[in-house]
């Protein structure tokens, strides 16, 4: 039998929102230690050309993707697919992986993570970054405690034009 845990409930009005880089907000809706470890949700909303996340891996959580609106990159191993409203899409542990919204277009997702994982210090740790108050070398030192790898990826650098 699972393991019990209390019901979540997060209200909009209630929920923290934080700006990861400029043109970006994630909502924080319930991290590990609330849901008994089962999941980690939060919601990615992008303006056009925020610059999302760079690829990385995760060895411990397959992370998952939900469009509401817009259209979303999202770099898979090696291709490029990209998510519209209504589109889900699951990334395995241990999968390259990358994500910003599509040429000319704003995006908003939700996003799971299961088992859960403790994110929601590692989002609080990109937004003291976005205002100044972090240095990214914290980041790079953080990628063991929060799962978060990033890699160099040919095919992301070809899609941003880098």
């Amino acid at each position: 039998m699972s393991e019990k845990h209390d019901v979540v409930l997060v209200r909009a009005a209630a929920a923290e929102v934080l700006t990861d880089a400029p043109g970006s907000l994630i909502t924080l809706f319930a991290d590990s230690a609330a849901t008994g470890g089962k999941v980690t949700s939060n919601r990615a909303t992008f303006e056009k050309g925020a610059t999302g996340a760079p690829p990385h891996f995760h060895t411990r959580a397959t992370e998952f993707f939900f469009g509401l609106e817009g259209e979303l990159d999202v770099l898979v191993d090696d291709r490029v697919e990209t998510l519209r409203q209504g589109d889900f899409l699951a990334v395995p542990a241990g999968t390259k992986h990358a994500f910003a919204p599509a040429a000319g277009s704003t995006a908003d997702v939700l996003v799971f993570f299961t088992p859960g994982m403790d994110r929601f210090d590692y989002y609080r740790l990109l937004d003291r970054v976005n205002k100044g108050e972090a240095s990214w070398q914290e980041i790079r030192e953080s990628g063991e405690h929060y799962d978060n790898h990033y890699v160099e990826s040919e095919a992301w650098q070809a899609r941003s034009g880098r």
